[in-house]
């Protein structure tokens, strides 16, 4: 799929989430865990454990190499991890579409790297990926998420009522898209950035 790494702000990269990451990824985790708790699902303990990460790692990578998904992680200069973005539900074929999902860790908000993080992932889905759209779904409250979706040229489609089971009930999502291009679904993305 994507990789490489991308320079965000301040010093922050993004790259491909490895399984290699467990350990640091396991300590984000624990460190946001009551920052992320009412936007995600109930966690397990196990999640928050480097074993936990591990298995979840794994099956990442299985998916990206099935061109199912892909992950990226934020992490300041000093390699520890703040954040992280991912593409899943990919398809091709005549939808060309997928699902965005991010979270920033508490220390790190206010910075912009989530809008930065966001605006990289669009302009590489389109011009690796190829794909006409991506989707993104917030919690009707979650008011800043909306404002990185809405900086990053989303916009609203609609509310499902609910729609996913985040932090322990069946909640109400407000939906986003933002559509990349217009091109045909086998047309490349550097015939259209030629016009």
């Amino acid at each position: 799929m994507i990789d490489g790494v991308h320079k965000l702000i301040d010093g922050v990269v993004m790259r491909p989430a490895e399984v290699a990451d467990a350990d640091a990824l396991a300590r984000a985790y624990v460190r946001n865990r009551e920052h992320l708790a009412p936007w995600e699902p109930v966690r397990s303990e196990e999640f928050f454990t480097a074993r936990g990460q591990a298995a979840l790692l794994d099956l990442e990578a299985r998916n990206r190499g099935a061109g199912q998904m892909m992950r990226w992680l934020l992490a300041e200069p000093t390699g520890e991890i703040i954040g992280s973005v991912a593409l899943s539900g990919i398809v091709f074929g005549p939808f060309r579409s997928a699902n965005l999902g991010y979270w920033v860790d508490s220390e790190a908000g206010g910075r912009g790297l989530a809008t930065a993080a966001v605006r990289t992932v669009c302009g590489l889905t389109d011009s690796e990926l190829n794909l006409h759209r991506i989707q993104a779904g917030t919690l009707l409250d979650n008011v800043r998420s909306q404002r990185v979706l809405v900086k990053c040229g989303f916009e609203s489609f609609g509310v499902a009522p609910r729609y996913l089971h985040i932090a322990g009930r069946w909640q109400d999502i407000r939906l986003f898209q933002r559509l990349l291009n217009d091109r045909e679904p086998g047309e490349p993305a550097a015939v259209a950035s030629s016009d």
